[in-house]
């Protein structure tokens, strides 16, 4: 009977072990594929895609220099492309003749990953391997991170063995449905021409020169009674939008994020025109609802059902009672 406990005994804290090693060589993982992002140079294509939205895009990284640089060029419709020097980020409308200049933009776009906290990570998802396949011809170290709860999606991740960097990420549904991916099609990673980083778009001179600098705002007085476990508050701006058809306007954006994902309460006055229908585009879903004098957008890539009760949980401050 005393070996049957042993052995008992030894199972579990075996498994236990193994367990706190899954997590910690899959934290590993993530915090070597954010420092290759970075920090490697590399270019190729990638394909994401959206419930039915396919999209192709081409990029050039230069991470070996300071500033960190990339272009991006989009492969489909309206010619489209970016150049990134550090925290500035020029966005070439061709067919447009516009040129966009954000600043201080702080989204990480794949195969690019925000730094996580750990304990926060291990709160929110379990973790596992899987069997990894080739990805755009490289070998692979594949993981899987299975929500705790339904209000955030579960991710999968496939990293270069030889490098750490990002080659293909799923968002999977609470149905267990992949709802939105993203891989490189072709990558090549080593030293990248610097001609490569000059936009495709030529000379701008006679273009409209749109200046959208993310400003620090005061939204203290706007709260939120619940947030996703593992979501906290990491910056209020004052942005401009711009919609399809070239018009700008300017709100207040609140945004919560876990790290792996992010959502964001955007204030601006009420109009008529707004629509409340919601919104769902792959793993993006959006909210909107009248507050008062304010219009409340409410988006981010979790699910539909947080998204809702995010909406309910808004409140700001002069409505308090004393």
């Amino acid at each position: 009977m005393w070996r049957a406990v042993c052995l008992w005994i030894g199972i579990v804290v075996g498994s236990d072990a193994q367990a706190v090693a899954g997590t910690e060589g899959v934290f590993a993982a993530l915090e070597r594929a954010r420092q290759a992002a970075q920090q490697l140079d590399y270019r190729g294509e990638f394909i994401l895609q959206r419930g039915l939205e396919v999209s192709h895009t081409r990029i050039v990284h230069v991470g070996s220099g300071t500033p960190e640089q990339e272009r991006l060029e989009s492969l489909d419709g309206e010619p489209r492309e970016s150049l990134r020097r550090g925290a500035e980020t020029l966005i070439y409308l061709r067919r447009q003749r516009r040129l966009l200049i954000e600043r201080h933009s702080s989204e990480a776009r794949f195969p690019a990953l925000p730094p996580l906290s750990r304990p926060e990570f291990e709160r929110q998802y379990l973790t596992r391997r899987f069997a990894s396949d080739p990805v755009a011809g490289r070998e692979t170290l594949a993981v899987a991170l299975d929500t705790r709860d339904v209000f955030h999606y579960s991710h999968r991740f496939w990293f270069d063995r030889t490098t750490g960097l990002l080659l293909r990420a799923q968002t999977v549904s609470e149905n267990g449905e992949v709802i939105e991916q993203v891989g490189f099609r072709q990558v090549l990673v080593g030293s990248v021409p610097r001609a490569l980083l000059k936009p495709a778009a030529g000379s701008t001179r006679s273009w409209h020169i749109d200046h959208t600098e993310v400003r620090p705002i005061d939204l203290s007085s706007w709260r939120l009674r619940w947030v996703p476990a593992g979501f906290i508050r990491v910056a209020t701006s004052s942005r401009r939008l711009m919609d399809a058809n070239g018009a700008s306007r300017d709100v207040g954006q609140i945004l919560y994020s876990n790290g792996l994902s992010s959502l964001s309460v955007f204030v601006e006055p009420w109009s008529a025109e707004r629509s409340l229908l919601p919104l769902r585009l792959g793993a993006l879903n959006m909210v909107g609802k009248r507050h008062g004098k304010f219009w409340l957008t409410i988006v981010g890539d979790v699910p539909m059902v947080a998204i809702r009760q995010v909406a309910d949980a808004i409140e700001i401050a002069q409505t308090f009672p004393r």
